[in-house]
């Protein structure tokens, strides 16, 4: 997981570039997520994730102490 201390990656403003750092996170999902922003707004919590294309319970768990909203 994240070195101890690393920042965490805001759901609602991290660009492409950032989103594809985060493990299981490729171009295809990072454009999902930042669409699912487009169409919805901001996140209002990290499980909104479930509701992006390509996310499932498994990533999510990777993903959750690694983000913030």
């Amino acid at each position: 997981p994240g070195a101890p201390g690393a920042a965490l990656v805001d759901l609602n403003t991290a660009d492409q570039a950032l989103l594809e750092t985060l493990p299981q996170v490729g171009p295809v999902t990072a454009g999902a997520i930042l669409a699912w922003r487009t169409e919805h707004g901001a996140f209002t919590a990290v499980e909104e994730l479930l509701e992006v294309d390509g996310i499932g319970e498994a990533t999510l768990a990777q993903l959750a102490p690694l983000v913030t909203v």
